[in-house]
């Protein structure tokens, strides 16, 4: 049996982590606890979660021309992901992400585009291809919306199932990526300000996926973090909880939860399953320090996950 097939359009960062006892207020200076650094960009952490679990993945994206860069390809290269189309630019600095987490696990995070502000419509056409090759294409929103139209266009005529994950939300999202999405996934705080409706219960969450069903996604699926998340087609709903553990750093758990996804929708599982099966690979990414260190590998999980 072949490998499922992704393809991942997305950012390519440097994580840059300090942990503390808690976030500083404005103007105030603390000491951090520890501090380390690790490879990261929602669009790299879904391809080497996907990887991870056997999938056969390519990554569409651009890189700096400096050391971050260059050792991001090789982290890439060395999860066995394709990376023909992660294209290099001169002069320009790599995306970074400056991370704080405290002692809850909980994190705060800015990210610096770099390199990857300046993925194009072109980059994603020349990977055509990759897109129609794949079973499965992730979006996110760390690259300009241009290029994710682009690929979510590709993939459409191409019958290829597409998962938009609306993260972060920095501008709003064009009518036609709602339109052009087979899953549309932003988490609450999103969700919140992609559709006006704030979302602290199970009910607040049906509202605004109902508004994002609306607007022309096949299905929303709103993940609550420990409460695991919501799936809404036009005539079903579905609230999948996640297992109950205690969280060490939530980091890029959102990115293992769609990574997986992806995984398990392109292995052939039904949508509940697979989110179920995501949602248990998000928990454990939770237990570990770090974004793609926290994630598990294939070899090291029951085989109840993968079977």
């Amino acid at each position: 049996m072949s490998a499922p097939s992704i393809c991942v359009v997305g950012s390519i960062n440097l994580d840059m982590n300090a942990y503390v006892e808690r976030f500083p207020r404005p103007g105030e200076t603390l000491h951090g606890r520890r501090f380390t650094t690790g490879y990261g960009g929602k669009g790299a952490n879904q391809a080497v979660m996907a990887a991870r679990l056997g999938a056969k993945v390519s990554m569409v994206g651009r890189i700096g021309g400096d050391i971050f860069g260059h050792d991001m390809r090789r982290n890439l290269e060395s999860e066995g992901i394709c990376t023909d189309f992660v294209r290099e630019s001169k002069g320009v600095s790599s995306g970074v992400a400056v991370i704080t987490i405290d002692e809850q696990g909980q994190n705060q995070i800015i990210v610096i585009p770099g390199a990857n502000g300046l993925v194009t419509a072109a980059d994603v056409e020349e990977a055509q291809a990759a897109i129609t090759g794949a079973q499965v294409l992730l979006c996110q929103m760390e690259v300009p919306m241009e290029a994710n139209l682009a690929a979510l266009r590709i993939a459409r005529n191409a019958g290829v199932t597409t998962i938009f994950n609306s993260a972060p939300v920095s501008s709003e999202v064009p009518e036609e990526v709602y339109r052009l999405s087979d899953i549309f996934c932003p988490n609450e705080s999103e969700a919140e300000l992609l559709t006006g409706v704030p979302v602290h219960t199970l009910d607040d969450a049906r509202l605004a996926a109902s508004m994002i069903v609306t607007r022309g996604a096949r299905a929303a699926l709103i993940t609550l973090g420990a409460q695991g998340c919501l799936y809404v087609t036009a005539d079903q709903e579905e609230h999948v909880p996640a297992p109950r553990v205690k969280a060490v750093d939530t980091t890029g758990a959102g990115d293992a939860f769609v990574g997986s996804l992806a995984h398990f929708l392109a292995a052939g599982l039904p949508v509940l399953e697979a989110i179920a099966r995501a949602n248990a690979i998000a928990a454990i990414s939770v237990q570990h320090p770090g974004t793609q260190a926290s994630y598990p590998r294939r070899a090291d999980l029951p085989e109840t996950l993968l079977r």
